[in-house]
């Protein structure tokens, strides 16, 4: 067995890696940029190495100063996660050049399955159905115009080095097809330094399904049966699960098997994935199901197969990686319940899905569903990686348990400042057509706002924040034997908001609260007292000063303990590249600063809290 492993990666899967290693009493190395000093992988590890600054083709895309790093810490494996270098063949074969065990596939096999044309003539020739198509070197563009009026349109034009989304296109018309393939080529070019592409025909009501499969060095290819992952926003998956709605054991046993067909084509050893793209217009039947792509790593969607087989992939990988042989027979694998996977992201479904980055103040995600993350509360987001936070899965007998669990716990999610997706899943998971299993790759287009999430809480969370955060104090107007029912005026993240509140009549006990979080539907709202905002105080009744919109502090004039003057200039907040300078509301001493000079806050956050005068003294 491995006994040091390096980790080449970073946040949620390198955490993931840890634990599994940890378990199996393997030592961890983790690598990190100047932006990953303080990250959570970091900490989790026995030994952590710095390797260059937070873009990562200056550290996490530098092979050799990576291997370099596991030398230095005596380590005999590298495990490459998934992203960056995973699937990077001259990267697999430097660590074995350098007597490191590799936790991948081998180079050749990296080789044979990176470029999708040659991919598919290669499972053409193992018997493994493909997508009908144009997988030729001929590259002029009336030459791929004519085979794409051949194939029928629509068609799809896909970079051969593709993937994620990018060098894809969708061209509906003939008339369309010379401009859809320069701008593909154009972004193929830039992404992959390949702009060379392939013609499909385009699947009308497309489902994806992948096949998860696992061989050794003692010639074992097994699956690990299918997983769901049609749910997908702009090419990118959103939610994924396994088994797959509708399939019936005579097309999972024919799917499979092909699966296994595809590993054994290219020798594959390690953990792998078959995708498959489907018709559902009749249903998933075997012979509209074809071969997309093979994925030579581990997938993020990897604990929905985990949860229904009882299998911990990652210890499958380094068990094989160490010359053992598979931890499991085909016959001694079968499938337990249904798994969802929901990929939570710190990004603004209102704002077109932007990254939203900065500190998270609070971060709680519950523990009623297996949580994967590479962050915690305090931890800060920021614009240099992918904003995934956590993956989410729910495990439950039927689809409909793990579903609604899944949902549960997005809805419960608690994160703040900054804004998730967690709204528009719980959304997505309550769709009549996804919850019913009709879900192709369409859904989330054609659903359109109906996904998104609400910007504000509902009534009855606005009416109740009001009177905890002492809203309700200044009602005005009352009924004779009856409830009064006024407006009350508070702060909904530092944006003026009017409630509808019921008030007794009677003065109440309980001190209101400086603040508080209200969280609905897995969204989180900071609520203050309602304050007049002047020439740039930005400062709540209670000695709270709030960032009045996203940006970035350039500038700190007093520290914590520093006795203030009303309208003394505290910090200096750089936003919609303009300066603005927040002041004092009174006089006072600074009792708590959270953010120092260069922090990026988010609309809301706190900045500085004045503590009154006559409070101090």
């Amino acid at each position: 067995m491995i006994r040091t492993l390096l980790i080449a990666n970073r946040g949620e899967i390198a955490c993931r890696i840890i634990r599994t290693a940890r378990r199996l009493g393997i030592r961890t190395i983790a690598v990190y940029s100047d932006a990953d000093a303080q990250a959570l992988h970091v900490a989790m590890a026995d030994q952590a190495i710095r390797i260059g600054p937070a873009p990562v083709r200056e550290s996490y895309l530098l092979g050799d100063r990576i291997i370099a790093a596991a030398r230095d810490a005596g380590a005999d494996a590298i495990h490459p996660g998934y992203g960056f270098l995973s699937e990077n063949a001259a990267f697999a074969q430097a660590v074995m050049d350098a007597g490191l065990v590799w936790v991948g596939p081998d180079p050749s096999s990296i080789t044979a399955m990176g470029l999708k044309d040659a991919a598919k003539a290669l499972m053409a020739d193992a018997g493994v159905p493909v997508t009908p198509g144009y997988l030729g070197e001929d590259q002029d563009s009336a030459h791929l115009a004519k085979e794409a009026a051949q194939i029928g349109y629509p068609v799809l034009i896909k970079a051969v080095a593709g993937g994620g989304g990018k060098g894809m296109r969708l061209v509906e018309r003939a008339e369309e097809f010379a401009d859809a393939l320069l701008s593909c080529q154009r972004e193929a070019a830039s992404s992959f330094g390949n702009d060379h592409v392939l013609i499909e025909k385009y699947i009308q009501r497309p489902r994806h399904i992948e096949v998860q499969i696992f061989g050794d060095r003692h010639g074992n290819i097994v699956h690990l049966f299918e997983r769901d992952c049609s749910l997908q926003r702009r090419h990118q998956k959103v939610i994924e699960e396994a088994p797959a709605p509708g399939m019936e054991p005579d097309t999972r046993e024919a799917l499979c098997a092909a699966a296994v067909r595809a590993a054994k084509a290219v020798d594959y050893v390690g953990a792998g994935t078959i995708e498959f793209i489907a018709d559902a217009s009749e249903g998933l039947r075997a012979d509209r199901i074809w071969f997309m792509e093979m994925n030579t790593r581990l997938q993020v969607e990897h604990p929905v197969t985990e949860a229904i087989t009882g299998q911990d992939l990652v210890e499958w990988q380094l068990r094989v990686a160490s010359g053992e042989p598979l931890p499991r027979s085909q016959d001694q694998l079968s499938i337990s319940g249904w798994a969802m996977e929901a990929r939570l992201y710190a990004e603004d479904p209102a704002k077109g899905f932007l990254p939203s980055i900065g500190r998270l103040d609070a971060f709680d995600l519950g523990d009623s569903v297996r949580v994967d993350t590479g962050v915690v509360q305090g931890a800060t987001i920021s614009p240099f990686y992918d904003p995934m936070i956590a993956k989410m899965i729910a495990h439950g007998d039927t689809r409909d348990v793990a579903r609604i669990a899944l949902a549960d716990a997005l809805d419960w999610s608690v994160v703040w400042p900054l804004r998730t997706n967690a709204g528009f899943l719980v959304k997505a998971l309550h769709n009549p057509d996804f919850a019913a299993g009709e879900v192709d790759t369409g859904l989330i287009a054609r659903e359109g706002d109906g996904l998104m999430p609400a910007t504000l809480p509902g009534p009855a969370a606005l009416a109740r924040a009001a009177s905890s955060v002492g809203g309700a104090g200044a009602l005005a107007g009352f009924r004779l034997n009856a409830p009064v029912h006024s407006t009350a005026r508070i702060l909904v993240d530092g944006q003026s908001a009017d409630v509808e509140v019921r008030a007794s009549g009677t003065t109440p006990t309980r001190t209101p609260l400086a603040r508080m979080l209200v969280t609905e539907q897995g969204r989180s709202w900071q609520i203050t007292p309602w304050h007049a905002a002047g020439a740039g105080a930005a400062a709540a009744g209670d000695g709270a000063i709030l960032a009045p919109m996203p940006g970035r502090i350039i500038a700190v004039d007093v520290a914590r303990g520093d006795v203030v003057a009303k309208g003394q200039k505290l910090v200096t907040l750089e936003a919609m590249k303009m300066e603005h300078g927040l002041t004092a509301p009174f006089d006072g001493t600074v009792e708590d600063m959270p953010h120092g000079e260069g922090a990026q806050v988010q609309e809301g956050t706190l900045l500085v809290r004045i503590m009154p005068k006559e409070d101090a003294a």
